[in-house]
């Protein structure tokens, strides 16, 4: 079903007045255009308005030109068949499927090769050795818990703005608005016990499902940007504690942790397994984010529609 076809569909099914518009529409589009003067007589205003706003129709070189006649002929005809009843078609707009560009998907495969780090000295020595020349100077002058601070603030700045500026949220909330508008439709037609628009839902919903991949790949094109900048920066971290029981390469010192009531070393296990310096470093990184989102009146959460 076409994108013009559903908002045929949920246009008639919202207001029975809406088919004849639409008719109207396609009887006096001369070579796939309307002007508002030739059907001002039949149409109120705020149909026309309706139609416009819905995408039915859009910008022509004379006038307003029909979307797409098929479509619209198409979702009159299915509206038809569901007797004009409520629910007989999506009203959500549909978001167009997010691609990734070359670049996005050369930092992928590059942040799947820092993993190997975690596991090989030679790539974690390299990596490490690289971001050193950028956090040494200062593992020198201050304090391990400054410096992881530091790092923190930095990972907690750039992935804030990287997902501000890839993740496009109002396609994410369309992505939303059309899954809970379909569940609702579903909830009805439940209610009316509608076999039939029940039916028509349930391969609307087959159809939809599409959109759950492209939610994914919306939410994790920007991971993959924050993972290609944050995998070297912590293992830097495991490079400089000692990673596995090898030698830091700094000198670290203690801290004193409360629950603990004593010095502890960065490489002692804090919560389970995990060490002192990777609980501090996702306290700071939450922290730090939740403010820089407040600072700069981010939005982190789709946007409706």
């Amino acid at each position: 079903m076409s994108k013009v076809e559903r908002k045929v569909r949920g246009l008639v099914a919202e207001d029975e007045e809406m088919r004849g518009a639409i008719e109207t529409v396609l009887d006096n589009a001369d070579d796939g255009e309307v002007k508002w003067v030739d059907v001002r007589d039949e149409l109120t205003s705020g149909q026309w308005g309706r139609l416009i706003e819905k995408g039915v129709l859009v910008d022509g070189d004379a006038g307003f030109a029909l979307a797409d006649r098929e479509g619209i002929e198409a979702g009159l005809e299915s509206a038809d068949e569901s007797g004009g009843s409520g629910g007989s078609g999506s009203d959500a707009e549909t978001p167009e499927e997010t691609s990734w560009s070359k670049w996005d998907k050369l930092a992928g495969l590059v942040t799947v090769g820092f993993f190997v780090g975690y596991a090989w000295a030679p790539v974690r020595s390299v990596i490490a050795g690289a971001v050193d020349l950028v956090f040494g100077p200062l593992a020198e002058i201050v304090p391990f818990y400054v410096v992881i601070m530091v790092v923190a603030l930095a990972t907690g700045l750039y992935s804030t703005l990287l997902r501000a500026g890839i993740m496009d949220m109002e396609k994410m909330g369309q992505y939303q608005d059309r899954m809970k508008e379909i569940q609702q439709r579903r909830k009805e037609a439940k209610e009316r016990d509608d076999q039939e628009a029940l039916d028509r839902i349930q391969d609307e919903q087959m159809e939809a499902m599409g959109d759950q991949l492209g939610m994914f790949k919306e939410q994790f094109r920007p991971m993959v940007w924050i993972m290609f900048l944050t995998i070297p920066a912590f293992l830097w971290m495991y490079w400089v504690v000692g990673y596995r029981g090898s030698e830091a390469h700094y000198e670290l010192g203690e801290i004193v942790v409360p629950i603990a009531g004593q010095p502890l070393a960065w490489t002692d296990p804090l919560l389970g397994p995990i060490q002192i310096w990777i609980v501090w470093y996702f306290l700071c990184s939450m922290a730090f984010t939740q403010i820089i989102q407040k600072s700069l009146n981010i939005q982190m959460s789709p946007t409706s529609t």
